[in-house]
């Protein structure tokens, strides 16, 4: 799980939503799939201590893991990696601590994807009409209009089998590619995605208004 994200005058991880801080709401979304075997979250080395009580204080339990993140997400991921005693064929699930909203059931539909496929995402389809475009000094020009059909807002969860996701990463780091999230160097390495329907609610903590949006959420449950 990838804990990073300094905007909003705090790490956005550590914002509360409810009086629950956006990670412990992550890390109890999948501690509340009994397959998941343990969570290893990626966190920068000044927020180590601030983590550690927060685990403590919420109770996450010995399932849970930390290791140093890196400069950025595909960095953060590989070190995780690295740490992890997998199996080829053990599924590794990679998801933004910033996206509280994640339910159980989704991530066990993640986990089912991977195990029949080898690789997959949590996506969203495409409401709006995508065009593609060229960019030019004043803006931009559009180019084409791409079928909706055709296009998934990626999200997270996103995961592999253990041996393909390693294999991805480290095609990566010896061609020194940078990707834009773990299916991206999937795709690079010649390994196909499957797609897993996702939810409206499974949105990134990227601004003020998110947390309330986040809290309207929450309370449509307990209604």
């Amino acid at each position: 799980m990838a804990a990073s994200g300094a905007s909003m005058g705090a790490p956005k991880q550590f914002l509360e939503i409810g009086g629950v801080p956006v990670l412990v709401r992550s890390v109890r979304a999948f501690l509340a799939v009994p397959r998941v075997t343990a969570v290893c979250v990626a966190v920068r080395a000044q927020e180590r201590d601030r983590l550690e009580a927060q685990m403590l204080e919420h109770n996450l339990g010995p399932r849970v893991h930390m290791v140093e993140g890196g400069g950025n997400r595909q960095q953060s991921v590989g070190n995780a990696l690295t740490a992890l005693e997998c199996d080829e064929d053990d599924v590794v699930l990679v998801h933004d601590a910033v996206r509280p909203l994640i339910d159980p059931a989704t991530i066990e539909r993640t986990i089912d994807a991977v195990v029949k496929y080898g690789a997959a995402i949590v996506g969203l389809p495409a409401v709006d009409t995508i065009k593609q475009v060229e960019r030019t000094a004043d803006g931009a020009i559009v180019t084409a209009t791409i079928p909706r059909e055709r296009v998934v807002h990626a999200k997270t969860p996103q995961g592999a089998l253990f041996g393909l996701l390693r294999r991805a990463f480290e095609e990566a780091d010896a061609d020194e590619f940078a990707g834009t999230d773990e299916a991206s160097l999937l795709e690079r390495a010649g390994i196909e995605v499957a797609v897993v329907a996702g939810s409206a609610r499974n949105f990134k903590i990227t601004q003020p208004g998110d947390i309330e949006l986040a809290e309207f959420y929450l309370g449509k449950d307990k209604a």
